[in-house]
């Protein structure tokens, strides 16, 4: 059980959650899961979860590109292998699921890199809204296409294809 806290984010709510490593968690929440989240998670703030949101605020007033913050995601080595290539993705650009699985070292690996996409659990700062279709098509993200498009567009990658 970690520490987590709500937040309002101009997404939706979010929960941002650390586990005395780093941050363990950034999700959105919906009204009806909430309670959930009470259950598994002491609530509160700490350092690390107030200074994830601020830095959350900045990306989201376009004052931040990069995430400078602990992270601690919890997952298989495959799944960590994906989100630490996801990172290496920069503000403002994407990639395909298929470049996703040759950086990985596993060129057939476009499906397995969609699940770990899937399963991230960091969005935003692991920036898996990034990662889109060989055709150029969005899809896939678990926060829902309408949120992978605003964050797609707040870092002006829309208008560019």
């Amino acid at each position: 059980m970690g520490i987590g806290y709500f937040y309002d984010m101009p997404i939706g709510r979010m929960f941002i959650a650390e586990d005395g490593i780093g941050i363990s968690e950034v999700s959105l929440v919906d009204f009806t899961e909430e309670e959930n989240y009470r259950m598994s998670h002491t609530i509160g703030e700490t350092n690390l979860i107030r200074e994830a949101a601020s830095q959350l605020r900045e990306y989201f007033d376009n004052k931040r590109r990069e995430f400078s913050i602990r992270l601690n995601p919890k997952g298989t080595e495959f799944q960590k292998k994906v989100w630490k290539a996801l990172l290496q993705i920069p503000y403002g650009e994407t990639r395909s699921y298929k470049e996703i699985a040759k950086i990985i070292g596993n060129e057939k690996a476009s499906r397995a890199v969609g699940m770990a996409n899937h399963n991230n659990p960091i969005m935003c700062i692991i920036p898996c809204h990034r990662v889109i279709g060989s055709n150029g098509k969005l899809i896939g993200y678990a926060g829902g296409i309408e949120v992978k498009e605003k964050l797609l567009a707040l870092e002006n990658v829309l208008e560019r294809k």
